[in-house]
């Protein structure tokens, strides 16, 4: 049988061709909107404290967002990161089942009710 194809390479590349073709095929038809979320939607919170450093950062601008923040419905955990530059990045990680629309939501409540406990500009 494999001397068949090793004299006719060309009927070979065909059914390469063909299957790769049949393959496409398959997979375009793959109903992707029914595969389930593998990763959980994670709201982002950003802050600048102009001149600060990160331990200022840290007491005055992190610690009342994340109070604040600690009560958000369906959220599974919370890490910000502080930077020199007076930046400061609140990542909240919610459950895989909520609606990242609706935890979006919910998050920037959160963060207006902890604005007027931030230093002004």
């Amino acid at each position: 049988m494999y001397k068949f194809f090793i004299n006719r390479p060309i009927v070979s590349m065909v059914i390469s061709i063909v299957m790769v073709i049949v393959g496409i095929v398959a997979m375009l038809g793959l109903p992707t909107a029914q595969f389930p979320n593998i990763t959980p939607p994670e709201v982002q919170v950003k802050t600048t404290y102009i001149g600060a450093d990160a331990l200022t950062v840290e007491q005055s601008v992190a610690t009342p967002v994340e109070q604040q923040m600690s009560g958000v419905d369906n959220m599974n955990y919370m890490y910000s990161n502080n930077a020199n530059n007076g930046q400061m990045t609140l990542t909240v990680n919610f459950d895989v089942k909520t609606d990242p629309n609706t935890d979006q939501i919910l998050a920037q409540m959160r963060q207006g009710q902890a604005a007027s406990q931030l230093p002004s500009k």
